[in-house]
């Protein structure tokens, strides 16, 4: 299978019956083997699930050996949403791709990222003709809500995890954006994990892994 992004792909053991799929999206610099580490713990739980993790369309600004959803080099609001929005188009190109490959619909697809795929992931998930089955997101924000809350067309439900310590995107992230779902009233859980800067720890994993397998059911 050949997707439009080049992807780390993890699929279910014995050849068991693929009935979901989460697309995990990486974080500024990284790329898709990096979040796919994420599914060494979550296959064992999830049988029937593909992973997939697209690396960004675009090679990171400030590291030649990652990518990026969109560049961070000019902090221009209005340059960043121009981004966004070509990185949103690239994504549901891509997302068109899995569904057709697997052939699955959205309430078998789980979205999920860290940090700028966590932002990406909460643009796609609501900005669908269906609800997906969930997002879960990772040390992220809302990129613009003026934007989202434009665009807000599904509630899929969401799950947004942060760590206390975080010296990269704030911790108050979180707590404005679930200000703005529930204002908006989309179903939001959110998690403050004590002592956690800008990653993913055990903790947070375990977490994001009992939400999906609530929602998968």
């Amino acid at each position: 299978m050949t997707f439009c992004l080049d992807s780390t792909i993890i699929k279910p053991e014995k050849n068991e019956k693929i009935k979901n799929a989460i697309i995990l999206l990486h974080g500024y610099g990284g790329d898709g083997k990096d979040i796919s580490m994420l599914s060494l713990n979550w296959k064992r739980h999830l049988p029937n699930t593909v992973f997939i993790c697209p690396n960004g369309h675009e090679v990171c600004s400030i590291n030649s050996l990652g990518y990026q959803w969109f560049d961070l080099s000019n902090d221009d609001p209005n340059f960043i949403l121009e981004q966004v929005k070509n990185a949103e188009k690239k994504l549901n190109n891509f997302i068109a791709e899995v569904k057709d490959e697997f052939e699955l619909e959205n309430k078998a697809i789980c979205l999920s990222g860290f940090s700028q795929g966590c932002m990406m992931s909460i643009n796609l998930g609501l900005n669908s003709n269906e609800e997906y089955s969930c997002i879960v997101g990772f040390s992220g924000k809302i990129i613009d809500q003026n934007y989202l809350k434009d665009k807000l067309i599904v509630k899929t439900n969401i799950l947004l995890i942060h760590g206390d310590a975080d010296e990269i995107v704030s911790p108050n992230y979180m707590l404005e954006a679930k200000d703005f779902f529930v204002r908006n009233n989309v179903k939001i859980e959110t998690h403050l994990i004590k002592n956690c800067g800008h990653n993913i720890p055990i903790e947070a994993s375990s977490i994001a892994l009992n939400y999906i397998k609530k929602k998968f059911l």
